[in-house]
């Protein structure tokens, strides 16, 4: 028996369907919590360039689904760090092979659009970090012909200002050296060559914190500077360095801007510091055991917790926070070398590895009441060759 509709029941039929569509639209729209952007050092094909991928964060089950047309060319090769802008509209990528930092405007929809491109002052950049106004960018070198691969000496951090598009300034000029950037050098050993390997800023936007090593005769440092309203740098302690361990990682400021945080690969600890007018002294229980190479590190928006990536264990480790102190409260395994980690900003629900050599993501869900962690639906994912960094927007927080 062959059915027949007639027109009103043929344009209720479309209704329906259109009502369900949309309905179904809706939904996925709500369940994605977050965007997270996974920058991969080696891209498909000749050129070796490097791609971005776009995962959705499922709000439910913590799944992440990379969006239509991901993975994104990110600009340059070799991308190793991300920042994202105060207002969540921007991403900003460090190619390090080229020198450069790529804008990229952010979409409703996830997908991101390049807009600029500006150089570093000195020779391949590393790390990045957005506090307020500003950007702060760090040169494992500084600029050409005095420092090379085949001529190093100490790296060097910079100071973009940041438009209100976004777009970044030329480098905010240090009059001392009639320079654009301030030198990483050691008080009476400044030839001995400082390493830069990552940069912070203290919740308070007063403070910048770069890690480094001696490369000459070994050590830990942190440089510290206070930031200048106009965006310039002054040293604190003189100019000397903080030590810090033998090879530092990674470093981060809590959200109330009295503790940072030092992971060190080289003795495979935690370094815990208070933070007073700047100056930097270590807590009463630092250093804290790590696994082997810890490499980066996050703390949710609680300030509760704290979880730090061990690449030579392929795992992260979880840590509760008390009185600035970390408690360790267990070890989850990732896919092999986690190189960076975040936390999705929109629930502090889920947290997310980039794994360099395990070519994915790792997905956990975050338990608030203990700090452990859960594998996250079908986690790891499937991202490009070397994953490299990670940063992430709420959902619906970009303009674009």
């Amino acid at each position: 028996m062959r059915m027949k509709f007639n027109k009103s029941s043929q344009l209720l039929l479309v209704s329906t369907v259109s009502l369900l569509v949309a309905g179904l639209l809706t939904a996925c729209s709500t369940l994605t919590v977050d965007f997270v952007y996974v920058t991969s050092a080696k891209a498909a094909g000749p050129n070796n360039y490097g791609e971005i991928n776009v995962f959705e964060v499922n709000s439910e089950s913590g799944h992440m689904r990379q969006i239509t047309t991901s993975p994104f060319p990110s600009g340059g090769r070799n991308p190793v760090a991300e920042a994202v802008s105060g207002d969540n509209s921007t991403l900003y990528v460090v190619n390090q092979d080229d020198n450069t930092i790529v804008q990229f405007a952010i979409g409703n929809d996830g997908k991101i659009y390049p807009q600029n491109t500006v150089n570093t002052p000195g020779v391949f950049p590393l790390s990045l970090a957005v506090a307020g106004k500003f950007l702060y960018a760090v040169d494992t070198f500084q600029p050409l012909p005095t420092c090379s691969n085949a001529s190093p000496c100490s790296g060097s951090i910079a100071v973009f200002p940041i438009k209100t598009d976004n777009s970044l300034q030329t480098p905010v000029t240090n009059t001392s050296i009639s320079a654009n950037y301030w030198p990483l050098v050691l008080p009476g050993s400044p030839t001995d060559v400082m390493v830069p390997t990552s940069v912070a800023a203290a919740a308070s936007g007063s403070y910048v914190y770069v890690t480094t090593y001696d490369a000459t005769a070994g050590g830990g440092y942190i440089f510290g500077f206070t930031a200048n309203s106009d965006g310039t740098l002054s040293a604190l302690n003189n100019g000397v360095p903080f030590a810090a361990g033998v090879h530092p990682s990674a470093i981060i400021s809590d959200h109330a801007g009295a503790n940072v945080y030092v992971t060190d690969a080289g003795n495979s600890a935690i370094l815990g510091f208070q933070i007073n007018s700047g100056l930097l002294t270590p807590l009463s229980g630092s250093p804290y055991k790590a696994g082997s190479r810890p490499s980066a590190i996050a703390i949710d928006s609680t300030g509760k917790f704290a979880y730090v990536t061990n690449s030579q264990d392929s795992n992260v480790g979880a840590y509760s926070i008390s009185n600035g102190n970390l408690t360790s409260i267990g070890a989850y395994a990732t896919g092999s070398q986690p190189t960076a980690i975040g936390i999705d900003p929109s629930k502090n629900q889920f947290i997310y590895t980039a794994n360099f050599l395990g070519n994915n993501v790792s997905g956990f869900e975050l338990n608030a009441s203990d700090g452990t962690l859960l594998n996250s639906q079908n986690s790891p994912y499937v991202s490009n060759a070397l994953p490299t960094a990670v940063a992430a927007i709420p959902h619906g927080s970009p303009t674009k």
